[in-house]
């Protein structure tokens, strides 16, 4: 893959953005801080261009400090707000050109809540949170929707009800930890029914390193038949990836597995319609 875009990657220094989720016995390979230098050598590996940074964690603060990254390969940034507060006034803040300088505010491209460990599994319903995407919309902002396979439904739910809304669905909506492919299937392809949803082919590395081809095939071709090339976007989890196949790797299955569209269709997946998602380069 080359010339192309990394739709969802993560950066943290764990001073700041502490990330308890790491357990240092059985993910060693992520068990330290990654930053901008870290992820120009993955994109140098991977042949690609730029990637979009996306939180790792409900901080505004974390959302600044990635935002204050002056890399030119960090594309645009997926940030965090509290979309049951005062959504306006936080992305004001976010605004405040005494706070941030002109580039890094451009680069707030969308915005993201960690849905699938919530404490509240409605959270997504609740209509605050539906009023606060409402706002994202009038911003020009994208939602990135990070849910269990069991919430699809539910995310498919909020998205009909918010048709100006522009909303991607993280890892294919968690289709590697699924143990009910025909129900993720049902979920995934009432969310692509709606054409303000988008998908990212992310999050799968598991299930390279696991060895199940035939059902990484089976979940890329529902993909594929359900959103089209147009609404599929890139992404490698990365660092995450490195607890499975890798970075390298997953950007080669990928490669395979989009290898027979044409090279505009594969364009779109590989640059194209992350660019257009997130606005990048307007």
């Amino acid at each position: 893959m080359s010339r192309g875009l990394d739709a969802h990657v993560h950066l943290w220094n764990r001073a700041t953005d502490p990330q308890p989720w790491i357990d240092p016995a059985t993910m060693a390979a992520i068990d330290r801080d990654f930053a901008p230098g870290d992820l120009d050598r993955m994109l140098d590996s991977t042949g690609l261009d730029a990637a979009v940074v996306v939180q790792s964690s409900n901080s505004v603060a974390e959302t600044r400090r990635l935002l204050a990254h002056t890399s030119p390969r960090i594309a645009g940034v997926v940030g965090w707000i509290d979309l049951t507060a005062d959504v306006a006034g936080q992305l004001d803040e976010l605004d405040d050109p005494e706070g941030l300088d002109p580039a890094a505010r451009r680069r707030l491209v969308g915005i993201r809540h960690l849905v699938h460990i919530d404490p509240d599994p409605d959270w997504l319903g609740r209509s605050d949170v539906g009023a606060a995407l409402g706002h994202l919309a009038a911003r020009g902002l994208g939602f990135d929707l990070v849910v269990r396979w069991w919430q699809l439904p539910l995310a498919a739910t909020v998205v009909a009800a918010r048709p100006g809304v522009r909303f991607v669905v993280d890892h294919l909506g968690g289709i590697a930890e699924c143990d009910d492919d025909a129900g993720w299937e049902a979920g995934l392809r009432a969310l692509a029914a709606r054409p303000n949803t988008y998908a990212k082919i992310s999050g799968l590395a598991g299930l390279v390193g696991d060895g199940d081809t035939d059902r990484l095939r089976r979940v890329a071709d529902v993909a594929l038949e359900a959103f089209g090339p147009e609404r599929l976007m890139y992404g490698s989890d990365w660092p995450l990836a490195e607890l499975s196949a890798g970075a390298v790797r997953w950007c080669e299955v990928v490669d395979k597995l989009i290898g027979e569209l044409s090279p505009a269709e594969r364009q779109a997946i590989t640059s194209g319609t992350a660019s257009a998602f997130y606005g990048l380069g307007t």
